[in-house]
């Protein structure tokens, strides 16, 4: 029973409702006018499909399965890119907070660390007015959590991935490093190769921070609108990566 109801909420609440809206308008205008009233139930159509998990997750998996995480890492570097951070949150030993998905990149940038030793450069600036800047951030709660001073650098400039590999290569000439492993979400990591290599930074990706599970299930919570469909970020690392090729 809660598995119906759930299903009915999804076309009754936003985003779902306006699905639900346009396919009834429709209805109403197939009384006045035929194309009308197709060409609304064909945007309610187009809505639906875009709301749907299970298109996102058709559009991230080949984003998230085109690098996989090395068995062995071999750089001389840790490179994380930031991914959202609030300004002034409540911490534990300070204020501001990584987004889930800095969060998950700094977790696993943190354990490369304690494998492999390795320095970390922390790529990031102040997006927008009320964002943090993340590659402070990041230092903080690395440094909080006993990685040295001294083996994190941080680059707080950068607003976009294109920046993220402009200004991190120079980081990584001015102490001559060579071999920078790339740590960023997995949807993320194909546009972050591509930024690199325009800027002649070879990397080992390491991508982390999955947003769908490797073996697709189906059932029919997946076909009911959602506002955590991943389409619309699947779709923006798509534009990103056409745009990066130019």
């Amino acid at each position: 029973m809660e598995y119906i109801i759930k299903f009915i909420y999804g076309f009754i609440l936003p985003p779902g409702l306006f699905v639900t809206l346009l396919f009834i308008s429709g209805m109403w205008m197939r009384r006045y006018s035929r194309r009308a009233a197709m060409l609304t139930w064909a945007l309610s159509l187009l809505l639906y499909i875009y709301l749907i998990p299970m298109t996102g997750i058709l559009l991230v998996h080949p984003l998230e399965d085109r690098y996989q995480p090395p068995k062995q890492v071999n750089g001389d570097v840790i490179v994380m890119l930031g991914g959202g951070a609030t300004p002034d949150t409540p911490d534990i030993d300070g204020k501001g907070q990584l987004s889930g998905v800095a969060a998950n990149r700094l977790l696993t940038t943190f354990r490369l660390y304690k494998k492999t030793g390795l320095p970390i450069i922390l790529s990031g600036g102040k997006v927008f007015p009320d964002s943090g800047v993340e590659s402070e951030i990041a230092k903080r709660l690395l440094v909080n959590s006993g990685v040295p001073k001294n083996k994190v650098f941080t680059e707080n400039k950068s607003i976009t991935t294109k920046t993220n590999a402009i200004y991190t290569k120079r980081i990584l000439s001015r102490y001559h490093f060579d071999h920078p492993v790339l740590v960023t979400s997995a949807f993320h990591m194909e546009r972050a190769v591509l930024n690199f290599n325009k800027t002649g930074i070879r990397v080992q990706p390491y991508p982390t921070d999955y947003l769908t599970s490797r073996k697709v299930a189906v059932y029919p919570g997946q076909f009911v609108p959602s506002s955590g469909s991943v389409a619309f970020t699947a779709l923006k690392e798509y534009v990103g990566i056409l745009a990066s090729l130019f």
